[in-house]
């Protein structure tokens, strides 16, 4: 590719995400990566370093991605792409030993929390779950146990659905001090507003679906590291495990990350103002956003985030009267079904702003409140979001 890691170092976020992963400047060339659709290569004599080989080890149309993704996460290395976000977290959950300890965010990815419980049913490994906002349960976690101290940490911050932020740091440190490899989901963040290889992880997971993507039209996942065995690892991993990208799916989330800058701008500023608006409305019970100064999470987020993100949780007050009695997790869905411009679909991080109460989901904990909705804010226009969520909270009281 034609951007240095040298000269990436030196550009901004804004632009790195649209510079990274060009192809060479030759002229008559495109300035965009082709596509290339084979899963074969031309190739004599036994595979060495740098050889494609076959479509499962390695794709041209995989390479642009990896690198830009690896500059905006600040590795030293390229990222590995995946099928899905799954894809990426069981690559990521094999660098537990057998029998080792896993200390995860009891509040996470409902997949990833069962991906690790199914693996604990059957014996390869131990799974510790613990509020990951709360620094001195995640302490006494990740410490021996019987024991056994944790081999990995899986970090989540702002977690799914709830939103707590963990002292990724300071949990870094103690878990690197215990010999545990570190893991963070860095979904709902990016790369633009959270740099978890900064903070002390040791791997980065993204599901490309959301935000990176951006589009709700592919389903990807990736990691980055900076550490060189962890990625040998991790590689062989897919390549024995056959979770690899489609090479149209790494075209299509190529383009969209050229956009993410400005996504990630419009969206997140609409939802500090949808968060702040919310947060004083008679219907709304309660409202989880790491941007409001009465946030749990709002000191620690401010010192290791640039910026809040662009989800925000709300929990719907019971009404009484009217049309008689509704519980929070009714009066949540009547909200829901209210709505016009808000989608309710379960996924985030698209340019469309979606809706959805969490516990409709079987896989969700059940210390998620019945009532509780997450909304992922898109780019449309703030006020005509907000007058659609005005106009449904009203018919609640009908």
């Amino acid at each position: 590719m034609s951007l240095s890691a040298e000269h990436a170092a030196t550009l901004s976020p804004e632009s790195l995400v649209v510079a990274a992963g060009r192809p060479p400047r030759v002229r008559d060339e495109p300035v965009n990566p082709p596509l290339v659709l084979s899963s074969t290569y031309f190739g004599t004599g036994p595979l060495g370093d740098g050889d494609r080989g076959y479509g499962r080890y390695s794709n041209p149309t995989w390479d642009p991605f990896e690198e830009a993704l690896g500059q905006l996460e600040g590795a030293d290395l390229p990222g590995l792409l995946y099928a899905s976000g799954l894809a990426a977290v069981s690559s990521a959950l094999s660098l537990v030993p057998a029998n080792g300890v896993l200390v995860m965010p009891s509040h996470s990815y409902a997949g990833s929390v069962t991906m690790a419980t199914e693996l604990a049913a059957k014996g390869f490994l131990e799974l510790r779950t613990v509020d990951i906002a709360d620094t001195d349960a995640v302490l006494a976690a990740i410490a021996p146990v019987g024991g056994r101290a944790a081999s990995m940490l899986w970090l989540e911050s702002p977690t799914n659905p709830m939103l707590g932020i963990a002292d990724m740091r300071a949990l870094a440190d103690a878990a690197h001090a215990a010999g545990a490899v570190v893991v963070t989901d860095n979904t709902f963040s990016t790369p633009l507003v959270q740099q978890p290889l900064s903070l002390g992880s040791d791997v980065v997971l993204h599901s490309v679906t959301k935000y990176l993507s951006g589009h709700s039209d592919v389903v990807l996942g990736a990691l980055v590291t900076s550490d060189a065995d962890l990625r040998a690892a991790l590689l062989h991993h897919r390549t024995i495990h056959g979770g690899i990208a489609g090479p149209f799916e790494a075209w299509l989330a190529l383009r969209g990350l050229r956009t993410l800058a400005l996504r990630i701008e419009r969206s997140q500023a609409s939802a500090q103002t949808l968060a702040e608006r919310l947060s004083g409305h008679p219907r709304i019970a309660g409202i989880r956003f790491p941007g409001l100064a009465s946030d749990p999470g709002h000191e620690r987020a401010k010192a290791q985030m640039k910026g809040f993100g662009s989800v925000l949780c709300i929990e719907v007050a019971p009404v009484e009267g009217g049309t008689g009695r509704l519980s929070g997790a009714e009066a949540a869905d009547r909200l829901v079904r209210a709505l016009h411009l808000w989608l309710p679909a379960t996924s985030l991080g698209g340019v469309e702003s979606l809706i959805e109460r969490r516990r409709r989901h079987a896989a969700e904990p059940e210390s998620v409140p019945e009532n509780l909705v997450r909304l992922s804010v898109g780019i449309e226009n703030v006020e005509d979001l907000w007058s659609d969520l005005e106009q449904a909270l009203d018919t609640l009281d009908g």
